[in-house]
């Protein structure tokens, strides 16, 4: 039995895909580098971590992902040539992500999928409930979801997940929810889930994205998870366990999520999570703006 009145203190990152879909940018880069217009995708995940209070970052990575660490760290050599030359501006930058938290590493080892990375992260966390974040979806900093999830996991002690609508047609490519609307409150309790439906078997069109605060009780029910879908120990299998009622995980809850969210999962929704992102920004949104429809407009002739 896993009991715990704990707040939500930890960030696991899960970091060990091979990105073969970006093949063959990520041969030997990780696609957690890959540049999202100015800074890596990854520290994007760390800076939302950070940004509510959540410092104390493990990431699960694999082989050849000496990169992320890296990048994290210092580079005095570096550090030292800027400030010679009165750059301070790119020299903050690359300070800024070595100094955003505590972070650690470890390897997730065999590649047995989501939940198999987060079981690794049962010896870092203990008895506390913990914060996932998925490097694929990207989160505005201006839109509230993470603090959302942590209050509602304070409030319910059990687990939590971030949910999307998504187009029928689309579920088969998420874990789906099976929700009950709870009287007074803005969050769900979940009472079914299901990885990646075909549309017809679907319960909802509410799909999971990658974002978790999680009861420990997962880790023992991940523990005893045989491997599902495409031989995989599914995280989504662990917690449809919670959500049933079949370990002391004190239900599973969510929220739905209809701010910004940039997904970086594929080719075409990397390229308009970098389109949307600079447009956004302070420094090259208005000219790319002045120049879209000029390109746009050029396609057409």
């Amino acid at each position: 039995m896993t009991t715990t009145n704990a707040s939500v203190r930890k960030a696991v990152i899960p970091a060990a895909g091979l990105g073969t879909r970006f093949l063959p940018a990520t041969k030997a880069m990780p696609k957690e580098m890959l540049p999202v217009v100015d800074k890596p995708a990854i520290q994007y995940v760390v800076e939302e971590a950070v940004s509510v209070g959540l410092s104390d970052v493990l990431m699960i990575t694999g082989r050849n992902k000496r990169a992320l660490e890296d990048h994290f760290d210092r580079v005095p050599a570096l550090e030292a040539m800027l400030e010679a030359k009165g750059d301070t501006t790119k020299l903050e930058s690359i300070q800024a992500a070595s100094n955003l938290g505590d972070i650690h590493y470890v390897r997730q080892g065999d590649p047995k999928g989501l939940g198999h990375a987060v079981l690794r992260a049962k010896q870092h966390v203990g008895l506390e409930p913990f914060a996932v974040l998925l490097g694929d979806d990207l989160i505005d900093p201006r839109d509230d979801l993470l603090s959302t999830m942590i209050e509602v996991q304070a409030k319910t002690g059990g687990s939590v997940v971030a949910l999307i609508e998504v187009e029928p047609s689309q579920i088969s490519s998420y874990g789906c929810a099976d929700i009950e609307e709870i009287e007074g409150e803005s969050y769900v309790r979940v009472k079914h889930l299901v990885e990646k439906p075909e549309p017809h078997e679907a319960p909802s069109n509410l799909a999971l994205i990658g974002r978790y605060v999680l009861h420990p009780a997962v880790f023992e029910v991940l523990e005893g998870t045989e491997p599902g879908r495409g031989g995989e120990i599914q995280l989504t299998d662990a917690l449809q366990e919670l959500a049933a009622g079949d370990a002391d995980g004190h239900g599973v809850y969510g929220v739905v999520f209809r701010g910004r969210r940039y997904d970086t999962g594929d080719k075409l929704s990397y390229l308009k999570a970098c389109l949307e992102l600079a447009c956004d920004s302070e420094d090259l949104g208005p000219r790319l703006r002045d120049w879209l429809p000029e390109f746009t407009a050029s396609l057409s002739k």
